[in-house]
């Protein structure tokens, strides 16, 4: 009878220590899930030509000047590289040089890291300082975190001051823009806009007559800034940046910008497209299948909101949304 007793107490000690090992693998899975929900689904991006091997890079001092927010902005490394800075007196950026009409773009950014929620990071071109009320402008806008999400990537652009008319798409990002440098570029031609990340291309823009008067037109300086985006950037203002985390570093190097430069050539009218033009060639005309394929893949499994889907924005879609490319 004893016997039988410690045969039952043993079995009972068994399955407790079964119980506790399901519950840890089980809070451990958990954990894991959320893990990988707060940051998104991690793919491996497909092979694609490296078109950033193409181009001249540049130190971030012979390429821009302060735009503003001048004791933010720190040059490092000799000016080859630099911080931006956003704390509570300012945001800080800079602009290019030059301003260009066509050409190639890139800069390879570390993000802050932390809870970053209506902080924005943006690469992008604009001519609004000399058309205010018609300007033009291609945007890479990289948005800090709500919640639990990492940092989310919004491509836009207007022309001719098409204002009105958000043509926002918005992508998770395939890593951890905290940890490690990665490369935004912006390919701008008579045939298309490219947005590449990681030379990976996320949106295509053709030049065609669905978009025409909306498609940027005149000679664009080249912008990097961070800035608060409490007001727009995480539903309205619902998250807001939370300065007892200040300050917030961008860190910027890897500076390639080579197009026609309006001041020094009168071939850049855009009724004179010519040699002088680095992505002018056929090579710069439309994406490989390769791009293509890394289009599809950056398209399928990344981006989460479309304009051109947000039916209850848009009664009528821009006509680009409804024309067969």
């Amino acid at each position: 009878m004893n016997f039988a007793k410690l045969l039952v107490h043993s079995e009972n000690q068994r399955m407790a220590g079964l119980h506790k090992k399901f519950a840890f693998f089980g809070l451990l899975k958990l954990w894991m899930l959320i893990l990988v929900s707060s940051r998104g689904p991690v793919y491996t991006p497909p092979n694609v030509e490296r078109v950033t091997d193409q181009f001249r890079r540049i130190s971030v001092s012979q390429g821009y000047n302060v735009f503003y927010g001048g004791s933010n902005v720190h040059l490092t490394n000799n000016g080859t590289s630099a911080d931006l800075i956003l704390d509570k007196s300012s945001g800080s950026g800079l602009v290019s040089k030059n301003r260009y009409y066509y050409g190639f773009f890139s800069a390879a950014m570390k993000l802050p890291a932390g809870f970053t929620s209506g902080i924005v990071t943006a690469f992008y071109l604009s001519n609004q300082d000399l058309f205010p009320h018609n300007h033009d402008e291609i945007d890479f806008e990289l948005l800090g975190h709500e919640k639990r999400r990492q940092w989310v990537l919004q491509t836009n652009l207007y022309g001719n001051g098409s204002v009105g008319t958000g043509r926002e798409e918005k992508f998770y990002l395939w890593f951890d823009p905290t940890q490690a440098f990665h490369e935004y570029s912006i390919l701008w031609n008579n045939h298309h806009i490219v947005f590449l990340v990681d030379n990976v291309p996320v949106r295509e823009v053709i030049h065609n007559g669905a978009i025409s008067s909306a498609y940027p037109s005149k000679p664009m300086s080249a912008y990097v800034t961070i800035w608060d985006g409490s007001k727009w950037a995480t539903h309205g203002g619902k998250y807001p940046v939370n300065y007892s985390y200040a300050p917030f570093a961008t860190s910027l190097r890897g500076i390639e910008m080579e197009g026609c430069i309006r001041e020094n050539s009168a071939a850049c009218s855009k009724r004179s497209v010519s040699s002088l033009d680095p992505v002018d060639g056929q090579e710069f005309a439309k994406l490989s299948q390769l791009q293509t394929t890394g289009l599809e893949w950056a398209r399928g499994k990344h981006m989460f909101y479309s304009y051109c889907q947000d039916k209850s924005r848009y009664k009528v879609l821009p006509p680009e949304c409804t024309t067969a490319k």
